[in-house]
């Protein structure tokens, strides 16, 4: 899939922002950017731009079903009934979000006005690990500081994961296990100490109890791409190695 995906407020301007929607528009493809992360950025666009960011964002066109948003923590009530209203979508990123200190997404919220909200991990500078089990975790817990333990099932974090994210990208028949659907699988091994008596709601065990985000196998479309914990057709330990190398490379250019 494609998108077309100006980063964020902070670093194009305006006339980008309409280009970008139109340029989407004419090849079908999906509209993508950050938006209401901070504070300072509802600062931004209002001393820049006179509007608040969605604002800004309807103005440009930049706005409806085949857009999502990164975070969207900062939107008031009559901008979550925009989104809902014009189908736009959000990915929240709950661990880039406590790492950065940004704020909680409005998800029960989101959802109670038919909102699609996805998960996502946002990216390796605000979140070290991208563990897509971690952000099903961070999510449900999340959303209970501010709205109680009631505020998001096990069922609806999950939900977030798969079938939610699959719709925000535009994917059909992707995000359960159905007849018929791609054969996308995550398979984990629960036989361990952390998992014992916790077995009534696997789903809801591998959320709670589970430390270990490691998958023992991953189905693709059919394809095993992991198998007995090892990635197929890499090796894994020369990949750490370039990596590694590529890394203190950039810190010898980096003077540090």
């Amino acid at each position: 899939k494609w998108a077309v995906a100006p980063c964020s407020r902070f670093s194009v301007s305006e006339d980008l922002m309409k280009q970008s929607a139109a340029l989407a528009r004419q090849y079908g493809v999906r509209l993508h950017t950050h938006l209401a992360e901070t504070n300072d950025e509802n600062d931004f666009c209002l001393q820049m731009y006179k509007r608040r960011p969605l604002k800004l964002m309807e103005d440009c066109d930049f706005i409806g079903k085949d857009v999502w948003f990164a975070h969207g923590i900062h939107f008031n009530d009559a901008e979550l009934d925009l989104l809902g209203a014009t189908g736009t979508q959000v990915a929240h990123c709950p661990s880039s979000n406590m790492r950065l200190g940004s704020g909680i997404c409005r998800v029960r919220e989101m959802i109670d006005r038919n909102i699609n909200v996805a998960l996502a991990v946002d990216g390796s500078a605000s979140n070290d690990t991208s563990d897509m089990l971690g952000e099903v975790r961070q999510a449900l817990l999340l959303q209970r500081v501010t709205k109680g333990a009631s505020a998001l099932s096990s069922s609806e974090a999950w939900k977030m994961a798969t079938e939610n994210g699959a719709k925000l990208l535009g994917f059909e028949k992707i995000g359960r296990v159905e007849p018929g659907w791609a054969a996308d699988l995550a398979l984990f091994d629960v036989k361990d100490i952390p998992y014992v008596g916790s077995l009534s709601d696997p789903a809801a065990a591998l959320i709670f109890s589970g430390y270990d985000h490691k998958t023992a196998y991953t189905v693709v479309n059919g394809r095993v791409v992991v198998d007995k914990g090892q990635l197929v057709g890499f090796e894994e330990d020369e990949l750490v190695a370039r990596a590694s190398e590529a890394v203190d490379s950039l810190y010898r250019r980096a003077g540090l």
